[in-house]
């Protein structure tokens, strides 16, 4: 049973760092990805679908990206889905290719996304705690119930506080390299 508990711990705190990765990953930052058009859901053939899913999405340079679709009659659909997205990016087609180019972000703007990363951050810590706090609490119950010595159960806790000190310390370090790669100029 604490071995169950102690799975599904790790399992939970894991998870939490997978989504605020995937959190960073939809922060813009001042050069182009492919990454950064996952954001965009785009209305066609009667559902809706990701751009990478209508055509190839090349990154040429650290300020341009280009979509060649397949279908060329989806362009302008494309196109409004990209204007509507929270990206703040104006496309250009030249009947062939849709292009993206990405302006540099300001200082003013920079900062804002690290303000937003931050929140990212503090609400991951957060979602760790509360597994480690369900964990516990878990521990505590068996420990209660007399399912567990008392030098086991405080064991356990330590262990418990072990994890969720690797998994906070991940997302920090997901951060630090999140906010270098924003600041850079």
């Amino acid at each position: 049973m604490i071995e169950e508990i102690m799975m599904e711990a790790e399992d939970k705190m894991h998870k939490c760092v997978e989504a605020f990765q995937g959190e960073m990953a939809n922060i813009r930052t001042g050069r182009a990805t492919a990454g950064m058009l996952d954001v965009v859901d785009v209305d066609v053939y009667g559902s809706r679908m990701k751009i990478n899913q209508l055509g190839t999405i090349n990154v040429s340079d650290a300020h341009m990206i280009t979509i060649d679709l397949w279908d060329k009659s989806q362009m302008s659909v494309v196109e409004k889905a990209i204007v509507a997205s929270p990206l703040g990016i104006t496309p250009a087609n030249d009947g062939r290719v849709i292009r993206l180019p990405i302006p540099p972000l300001s200082e003013e703007r920079r900062k804002e996304l690290v303000k937003v990363a931050g929140k990212h951050v503090e609400d991951a810590k957060v979602a760790i705690r509360n597994v480690r706090r369900h964990a516990v609490d878990q521990i505590k119950k068996l420990q209660k119930d007399g399912d567990l010595p008392e030098d086991d159960a405080h064991k356990r806790t330590d262990d418990v506080q072990k994890l969720t000190d690797k998994y906070t310390h991940d997302v920090d370090h997901a951060f630090a390299a999140k906010e270098k790669d924003i600041m850079e100029v």
